[in-house]
């Protein structure tokens, strides 16, 4: 991040934090009018929320899953997958999140972040990533979550409740994340470009 400040892998962002309860709520009128996209990765889905104004190909296929390194096999050999995407493009809500809850937490963390695709992003019950790195780092906030939840970056493993509270991980290292419950792993997710907070 471009920034004075040093952040660890995973950083709770003081002072800041969201009503559960209303994120909940709102999920649910959200799943009645937009539906979750696979991603072309077994048991993970998403539901962008921003997009490039007026395009509407930039909430769909690969621009909603965006580029990422792997290592697939034993050589240790890294690979890319996917495309690079202009992360600073997405800059417009996309109608389903208007006049929502989710509208207000958008609107509070483009004031502190400059930020890329924002997505709902579901991982189902007993599953995992792929062992991967990101361009940047990401924001989470839990909506629906378990203590078999957890996010590993490099050999630190981490559970994120979903208590309102604002995550930053550094994506840009390699890590995964399992869903070793038996519910859905729902967070709101955004690819962080710079804080704002200096």
């Amino acid at each position: 991040m471009s920034n004075s400040q040093t952040f660890e892998d995973f950083y709770q962002v003081p002072d800041l934090s969201f009503d559960i309860k209303k994120l909940r709520a709102d999920l649910e009128t959200i799943l009645k009018k937009s539906k979750y996209q696979t991603l072309g990765i077994t048991n993970f889905h998403a539901i962008p929320m921003n997009r490039i104004p007026g395009d509407e190909s930039s909430i769909q296929g690969h621009n909603v899953r965006g580029i990422y390194w792997t290592k697939p096999d034993e050589t240790g050999k890294e690979v890319a997958r996917d495309k690079p995407i202009d992360e600073s493009k997405y800059t417009e809500l996309t109608s389903d999140f208007k006049n929502t809850y989710f509208e207000e937490v958008y609107k509070v963390l483009s004031s502190k972040f400059k930020l890329g695709r924002v997505r709902i992003l579901l991982k189902e019950p007993r599953s995992t990533l792929s062992w991967h790195k990101d361009p940047e780092p990401r924001l989470h906030i839990p909506i629906i979550t378990n203590p078999g939840c957890k996010m590993v970056i490099e050999d630190v493993a981490k559970h994120m409740p979903a208590d309102g509270k604002v995550w930053i991980t550094n994506n840009t290292r390699y890590h995964n994340f399992f869903n070793g419950g038996e519910q859905n792993r729902i967070h709101i997710v955004a690819c962080i470009l710079e804080n704002r907070f200096n």
